[in-house]
């Protein structure tokens, strides 16, 4: 197997795999309960790279580095018994230059998790972990902040702003038949990624962690989805089995 065949599925291992719930596979009896969790909403995601993002497809981004932001709107959720409804997690993030989110996993420049300042302890602690699944750690660290966030919808643009930091305003655009263009199931999927629909970023700015984005016309993406716990926990086990098997044949 190729060494580049090798680092994209180390990547994509990497990028799926929280951290979490892959100690919990290696320490065994001695890993604490599974918390289970269920979560339906929606995810506003837009980037710097023209559309769609060239990083779902493994490809360089369009730009010297991918900025992007993913923010998810919980409609219907829990973690355990500590109820969801309602609020929001957000995650902004930028790649080296010349490399993709992807294999430049565990060394992007930055990586901000934004949660919504309406959640109580209970819920803020759910939600941080719930971001070790939705957005694993691909930065040296993580900076955690409890912002405002909010959505309205004007006509067909979505405006989401987060906290004082950022402003992501998006529309999906027609496709050759009925409805706006439909991705499913590119190379680099997750449970929240099986599918989605894309638009094109109106605008996209970003003021925390010394930045100043200020981007136009820019990839934009939106999906309507339910995820569970046991699903990501599937997921991540079979990202475990592929790249045992490959560190297997490597070996060979």
């Amino acid at each position: 197997m190729s060494c580049k065949r090798t680092a994209f599925f180390a990547a994509l291992l990497a990028l799926n795999l929280a951290a979490a719930s892959y100690a919990a596979d290696l320490t065994g009896d001695m890993a604490p309960p599974k918390v289970p969790w269920k979560l339906s909403g929606e995810l506003e995601e837009a980037c710097s790279c023209n559309a769609p993002c060239p990083c779902w497809f493994t490809s360089l981004p369009s730009r010297m580095t991918c900025n992007g932001a993913q923010i998810i709107f919980i409609s219907k959720g829990h973690y355990g018994k500590t109820p969801l409804n309602g609020l929001a997690v957000a995650e902004y993030v930028q790649s080296p230059e010349n490399k993709s989110m992807f294999e430049s996993f565990g060394n992007w420049n930055l990586e901000y998790v934004y949660i919504d300042e309406k959640a109580n302890d209970d819920q803020r602690k759910a939600l941080a972990e719930l971001a070790k699944h939705l957005f694993p750690m691909g930065a040296k660290s993580r900076e955690i902040r409890y912002v405002p966030i909010t959505r309205k919808i004007e006509g067909g643009e979505h405006i989401t702003k987060v906290g004082n930091y950022s402003v992501c305003s998006g529309h999906l655009i027609e496709g050759g038949y009925a409805g706006a263009p439909v991705v499913s199931n590119p190379p680099l999927a997750d449970p929240t990624h099986k599918q989605f629909q894309q638009g094109n970023a109106t605008r996209l700015t970003y003021t925390d962690a010394k930045q100043n984005w200020n981007f136009e016309n820019s990839n934009y993406m939106f999906n309507k989805f339910t995820v569970t716990s046991k699903e990501y926990e599937k997921f991540e086990a079979d990202m475990a089995k592929k790249m045992a098997a490959m560190n297997m044949s490597e070996k060979k």
